[in-house]
């Protein structure tokens, strides 16, 4: 490592160059960057939506309704010309409305009550509108221009359009509230006011290097778009904090700034390649997702870690020595307190905070085994501080929930076709269904039948239902009425039925992830157990690590139950493996340090020397990650992103909590174990002694 330190000292000039060229081309390619807002898109190709969605590709101009507009105080003629009015707009395939299930033109009191209060209530009327899925932006302007900002409009198509926008406005918040209060953060627990700006400039290059080469993967998700760059400032600042602390106390020992950069890449480089590797496999777990906002994820924040570990490695150490003169310059005294009272109060305190955790933990892991769900996109845009939340919000307290559900069945059976469409209207949930068999019925020839309505209804090979469901995500039974319509259409055709629909594909993707779950956990955790195996050469203390930051993990998950709050399930399933990633520094930067004080000293004598020396970096770090969280959660308006924020900030509190409190008790407690299967461990004193 000397002699890789001192080439990068010598060609510093170019390092720097190099570094800044590359920021710069890839913050420009990071606007061509696409991104993918819907949910069903990340579903595997074999699940039952996503075939029946390629179905009605291939047999329908019109896909499933994915737009409800709500005009108010209008007669039955005046939303009789809204409907011809939407449907004649750019971008939008079809329109669903009372016309379309009943007989207008008899008087409505002959007509089945739910079904009429579906579409047209106290003079309100309510269209289901499908848009073309590539023409949405389009077809949300027209739609609105036509209705006004008087009425409503929610649905998918809606949510892709405005969470566009609203995404990269909360994005643009987010950095620039996180970006000053982390600088804050550092000028307070470092000792010259210029440090920061190193640091920031550091991660912040290799930010857009990252967000930039997200251009090889075309598309990526709003996940990965919104909370890509906040984790990746967050995760990675400590490798700076890290590497800079140990050129510090090197430069305090007398040594001069180019050798101490060399003492200090070589002393941190294990620990930093640790920290980050085991990020970066916490991240890979989320590549064997079958559901592809886990992949999607994984990648792009692997390459970011090894973006800031190729950043703080090369780039950092040639720019603290080009502005050492003047981080001299600016020195100034410690603006935080010594952590020697601090270490004694938690070797005093240590005993009872260790049966406390040993108490929470078992009650947290079963609480968080227990939390309800939502698992797909419907609860992610309901934040009445955006349009589409309060437009969500009035359509669903006039006409309350619903949701279509599309069926495709073979051709041939108009008998069959009308068994089946009365038993689905038998359904209490079932408000109403249009079809062949229901809207025109076997008594009228097809040469009859408006080609329009026809086509919608009929293509070459399939007679398609559409069936409203007055049900929602946030309903305990959502999936078994689902299930129950699927179960009439498999009674009449098996597996020839074709089914889609969001809340089928919200159920798809419940059947998906809630598999994904012990599969990447259990990944993650064998990934940094190996690392961890391969960096301190022991069998002991790889298990130790990981299950304080586990029960941290557990904690964190189990605190919603508690609660009563929801949790969405990507957000449940994301956090488990970066919060083990991200905070599994805390515990190897904490362990590194003892293992060279034990070296030296008794083993309590070297946990609170470590709890002294270590308090700090670690500190600094979590409150980064803390206070990152914690904004990108109060910001964010997309229900994911905000949840996901505020997890990871709450977690980055308790794992600090327990590696400060926590480990040194297990290290202290397990000491004669740690050195008996730890390669080389040399402690100080006799094996079996007392120290």
């Amino acid at each position: 490592m000397e002699r890789y330190t001192q080439f990068l000292m010598k060609h510093r000039g170019w390092v720097i160059l190099l570094f800044a060229a590359a920021a710069v081309v890839c913050g420009v390619l990071s606007a061509l960057v696409g991104v993918n807002y819907k949910f069903a898109d990340y579903l595997p190709a074999e699940a039952a939506s996503t075939r029946a969605i390629g179905v009605m590709e291939e047999e329908y101009d019109q896909a499933v309704p994915n737009m409800r507009v709500l005009v108010y105080d209008v007669a039955i003629p005046e939303a009789l010309e809204y409907k011809e009015r939407i449907e004649a707009a750019e971008g939008v395939q079809e329109v669903n409305w009372l016309d379309d299930a009943v007989n207008i033109y008899e008087p409505l009191e002959m007509a089945p009550q739910k079904t009429v209060d579906e579409w047209y209530k106290d003079g309100d009327a309510l269209f289901n509108v499908t848009v073309d899925e590539e023409r949405e932006d389009e077809a949300v302007a027209a739609v609105r221009e036509i209705i006004g900002e008087g009425n409503c409009m929610s649905g998918s198509a809606v949510e892709s359009v405005i969470a566009a926008a609203d995404t990269a406005r909360d994005v643009q918040k987010i950095m620039l509230l996180a970006v000053p209060v982390i600088f804050l953060i550092l000028l307070v627990t470092t000792t010259s006011w210029f440090e920061p700006v190193l640091f920031m400039i550091t991660i912040g290059a290799a930010i857009l290097i990252n967000m930039g080469t997200n251009l090889i993967f075309g598309t990526i998700s709003f996940v990965t778009n919104a909370a890509g760059p906040v984790l990746q400032l967050a995760v990675s600042m400590d490798y700076s904090i890290f590497l800079l602390h140990r050129f510090e106390e090197n430069r305090k020992q007398g040594l001069k700034a180019e050798a101490a950069m060399c003492a200090a890449v070589k002393q941190s480089v294990g620990s930093i390649l640790s920290s980050g590797l085991t990020t970066v496999t916490g991240f890979l777990a989320l590549v064997f997702m079958a559901f592809e906002i886990g992949p999607d994820l994984g990648w792009a924040m692997s390459k970011a870690i090894l973006l800031s570990l190729i950043s703080v490695l090369c780039f950092l150490p040639a720019l603290a020595i080009t502005a050492c003169p003047l981080i001299d310059r600016t020195k100034h005294r410690a603006l935080t307190p010594g952590f020697g009272g601090f270490a004694g109060f938690v070797m005093k305190a240590r005993i009872p905070l260790l049966i406390l955790v040993v108490l929470l933990v078992p009650v947290s892991w079963l609480a968080q085994n227990h939390n309800s769900f939502y698992y797909g996109g419907s609860e992610v845009y309901t934040s009445e501080a955006t349009q589409l939340g309060r437009d969500s919000k009035a359509i669903e307290a006039l006409y309350g929930a619903s949701n279509p559900v599309v069926l495709m069945v073979p051709k041939g059976s108009l008998e069959k076709e009308a068994a089946m469409n009365a038993e689905l209207l038998e359904l209490d949930y079932v408000t109403s269904v249009i079809s062949y068999a229901n809207s025109v019925g076997n008594s009228i020839p097809e040469d009859f039948i408006p080609s329009g309505t026809l086509s919608s209804l009929y293509s070459a090979n399939y007679s398609r239902f559409i069936i409203t469901l007055d049900t929602q995500e946030r309903e305990s039974e959502w999936d078994e009425k689902v299930n129950a319509v699927r179960n009439i259409g498999e009674k009449y055709y098996g597996s020839e039925l074709q089914y889609a629909g969001d809340l089928v594909s919200t159920s798809d993707l419940k059947n998906t992830i809630t598999q994904d779950n012990r599969k990447v956990n259990l990944l993650a955790v064998c990934f940094v157990l190996g690392i961890l195996l391969v960096n301190f050469r022991s069998v002991t203390l790889p298990l130790i690590l990981t299950l304080v930051i586990e029960a941290s993990i557990w904690i964190n998950l189990g605190l919603p139950y508690f609660s009563g709050t929801s949790l969405f399930y990507i957000g449940y399933l994301i956090i488990s493996t970066v919060q083990l990633g991200a905070t599994i520094d805390y515990a190897i930067l904490f362990t590194d340090r003892y293992l060279e004080f034990r070296r030296k000293m008794p083993k309590k004598a070297a946990a609170r020397q470590t709890i002294k020396a270590c308090t700090l970096s670690i500190l600094t770090s979590s409150l980064v990650l803390t206070l990152a969280g914690t904004i990108l959660g109060q910001v964010s308006t997309n229900g994911v992103l905000s949840q996901l924020g505020t997890l990871i900030g709450r977690g980055a509190v308790l794992s600090f909590v327990l590696v400060i409190f926590v480990l040194p008790s297990l290290l202290i407690l397990f000491d004669g174990l740690i050195r008996r299967t730890t390669l080389h461990a040399d402690f100080y004193g006799k094996a079996g002694g007392k120290d």
